[in-house]
């Protein structure tokens, strides 16, 4: 309850505001079409259309939900193209989009981990290393995601390369980063004491490795994949946009196509949904690993 209760007073206190602003950012439409008829709208009128709009300029928190909730459970049970009655899942429904989005997430995040890794050890045992690529890996972050994710989705479609492995790569090179830093970080948090101690004891440098640099980093390594993997996300989506074949991306890109605000509050919630489940199993995970290995999380 120490925790449940703060979060939930911050989330009620969200949707108080949330549905404070609906009717100002909504109001001047319903004026406009009441003008036009030659009415006037009572203040209890105002807030219930304001509360109602097909095409609201700032949707109301249930419509998002009803949404959320039509465009999954209700599409994919009851759909003409759903689950139950195809098999397959519908290419209308927030399920279908995500799961495309989640898997090149997790290709991406599985890259730019692994590489994260691999430059982090680079870097830390290697002096040329960490005066050369720490500074091109910092400087790589600087390029804006929405100019660089075009320029290699048509790169890559130009030797023969598309569908998932563009748009994982450009997850990856969003994800990379915090794992480098993070993993710089832990590899370097043994003191001097500790790794003479290793030093006395005769241990070979694998051994320094595996016995006390890699244990001290681990709660540096599963923070740095926290931040990993909603970069991936994120770079995820961002890749969806120029491919338009499926995802979350494709989804807010089609709702703003066409006016839909509800559509793009609902993918951008599901989205949402999607990185707080992904950073809670690495949380999870995180908790078992370090209680295995004696250390608290």
């Amino acid at each position: 309850m120490k925790s449940v209760l703060p979060v939930l007073t911050v989330t009620l206190a969200i949707l108080a505001l949330w549905y404070a602003a609906v009717v100002p950012m909504n109001a001047q439409w319903e004026r406009d079409q009441a003008a036009r008829a030659g009415t006037e709208l009572t203040t209890a009128e105002l807030v219930t259309r304001t509360m109602s709009q097909s095409r609201p300029r700032l949707p109301a928190p249930h419509q998002v939900a009803v949404e959320l909730w039509n465009s999954t459970w209700v599409e994919e049970r009851h759909g003409r193209r759903g689950l139950w009655n195809t098999g397959t899942l519908s290419n209308r429904s927030l399920v279908h989009h995500g799961w495309i989005t989640l898997l090149a997430t997790f290709l991406g995040f599985a890259i730019g981990t692994t590489l994260g890794f691999a430059l982090a050890v680079g870097i830390v045992y290697n002096r040329a290393m960490d005066a050369s690529v720490m500074p091109w890996a910092i400087a790589s972050q600087t390029i804006p995601i929405i100019a660089l994710a075009p320029m290699i989705i048509v790169v890559l479609n130009s030797v023969g390369i598309s569908g998932l492995l563009p748009k994982a790569i450009i997850a990856a090179y969003l994800s990379f980063f915090p794992v480098v830093v993070g993993m710089v970080k832990g590899l370097r948090a043994p003191d001097a004491m500790q790794l003479d101690q290793m030093k006395t004891w005769n241990a070979s440098g694998l051994q320094g490795f595996l016995k006390l640099r890699l244990p001290s980093s681990m709660p540096y390594f599963f923070a740095s994949m926290k931040i990993g993997i909603a970069a991936s996300l994120v770079g995820t989506i961002v890749g969806e946009l120029p491919v338009q074949q499926g995802g979350l991306g494709v989804r807010l890109l089609t709702g703003s196509y066409y006016g839909q605000t509800v559509q793009i509050w609902s993918a951008l919630f599901a989205a949402a949904i999607l990185a707080a489940a992904m950073v809670g199993a690495i949380g999870v995970i995180q908790r078992l690993t370090l209680k295995r290995m004696g250390l608290s999380s």
